[in-house]
């Protein structure tokens, strides 16, 4: 018997039973298209975050007190008061960091804002006056902090979309003071409407100077972040070095172990975030993966049957001169094309979800959210799919095959 003759007989075997061949490959189609959709949407989270980072500019530093964290147990460390004045001082010598262009401290918090009534919880920034230019917060009405409102220690906020919508609805909020941990801010600027970022929602926060955010929000002295900006990405290496040597000395540290602080380049963000999403999207998928194994169970137990349904027209083709070979490729071929079949309607289907899943998130939260179809992961199910047809259809073949076609004729 040809190849081709066997596989006509697989294809008519299948079309006989079309309710319950669709049914057989109801769990490959689910698994392969849960698979399709985690990693398309992990790639789609991915490349949203990474592009957030990465907009910051491939020549940006960030400095963070405390040590850096060994792992997801240790991220407490992060939270220290290692990063001073004193500390902002040196590195702005040309002497200490020749290749340093600028460099800004950061402080932080969730507080509570309030204007004649009206309260809203929001994210509070302390910065300078190169917060507009690294970030891209040039403000839709008013202006940016100044350098005099950062040395003054000014009482001024900018605010962002959802936050003057929230106190001030359709009213003007230039001018207007809101009411934050009992000081009460100017408003002199308006961010425009940014939507949902990966790293910050700027819609919902504030910013203030840094030195009213220290002496008059938190009352602390020290900062929660130091961003620099080298003057040539070429420079980066070597900037690190000098800004861990002058820290080094200037808080008495030989033992590099004993830090109390630690460098971030935006490489070192990418790779680190890059691998730990790409971490999860892997553990999604392999436990979508599980389904996989349902539906070659269910294949196996479904073939098994129609083995047992078709042992007289298994009598009747060895009767006829087919093979025991002939017997096990046409049912094995059956397998594979009920799972490949399966695989192609799941990769479809995940990749439509995914598409719909992509342009609604990017819609309704105004995310930069790109749609991704992912052909590693395609080409994973289509092959995963086949090996389940085979895998688990190799048994009830081989049981077809071996029937003593005497015995198939009699059987009732």
């Amino acid at each position: 018997m040809t190849l081709k003759h066997t596989i006509n007989t697989a294809i008519k075997g299948l079309k006989a039973h079309k309710s319950r061949s669709a049914l057989t490959i109801l769990g490959i189609v689910i698994g392969v298209a849960a698979i399709i959709l985690v990693v398309s949407l992990g790639e789609g989270a991915q490349n949203l975050i990474l592009g957030q980072i990465q907009g910051l500019g491939a020549k940006t530093i960030t400095i963070i007190p405390g040590r850096q964290p060994s792992g997801l147990s240790d991220s407490a460390q992060i939270f220290s008061d290692s990063l001073k004045e004193r500390d902002l001082v040196l590195l702005k010598r040309r002497e200490n960091v020749p290749a340093l262009s600028n460099i800004m401290p950061i402080v932080f918090g969730g507080e509570s804002a309030a204007y004649q009534g009206e309260a809203y919880r929001l994210t509070l920034f302390g910065g300078t006056e190169l917060m507009a230019e690294i970030f891209d917060l040039f403000p839709s009405e008013g202006i940016f902090l100044t350098e005099d409102d950062v040395k003054s220690v000014a009482n001024v906020v900018i605010i962002g979309a959802t936050v003057k919508e929230e106190l001030f609805g359709p009213a003007p909020a230039l001018g207007e003071k809101i009411r934050i941990k009992d000081r009460n801010l100017r408003v002199i600027g308006i961010l425009p409407k940014k939507g949902q970022g990966s790293l910050f929602n700027f819609d919902e926060m504030a910013i203030v100077p840094y030195t009213t955010m220290q002496k008059y929000i938190l009352g602390i002295n020290y900062f929660h972040r130091l961003v620099v900006e080298v003057e040539n990405e070429n420079e980066i290496t070597r900037t690190v070095a000098d800004i861990t040597q002058t820290l080094r000395t200037a808080h008495n540290i030989t033992d590099p172990e004993k830090d109390d602080f630690f460098i971030q380049t935006q490489e070192d963000l990418v790779n680190t975030l890059g691998t730990v999403t790409t971490a999860l999207t892997m553990f999604l998928a392999a436990v979508a993966a599980i389904s996989l194994i349902v539906g070659g169970i269910g294949i196996m137990n479904i073939m098994l049957v129609s083995v047992t349904e078709r042992t007289k027209e298994i009598g009747l083709r060895k009767a006829l001169g087919a093979t025991n070979k002939d017997i096990l490729t046409q049912f094995l071929l059956e397998a594979v094309m009920l799972t490949g079949t399966g695989g192609i309607i799941g990769i479809s289907l995940g990749a439509l979800f995914s598409f719909l899943i992509s342009f609604g998130l990017s819609t309704a939260l105004s995310l930069d959210w790109s749609f991704s179809f992912p052909f590693s992961a395609a080409l994973l199910g289509i092959i995963v799919s086949g090996t389940i047809g085979i895998v688990f259809g190799l048994y009830p073949a081989r049981k077809a095959s071996l029937k003593s076609p005497i015995e198939a004729l009699r059987y009732e």
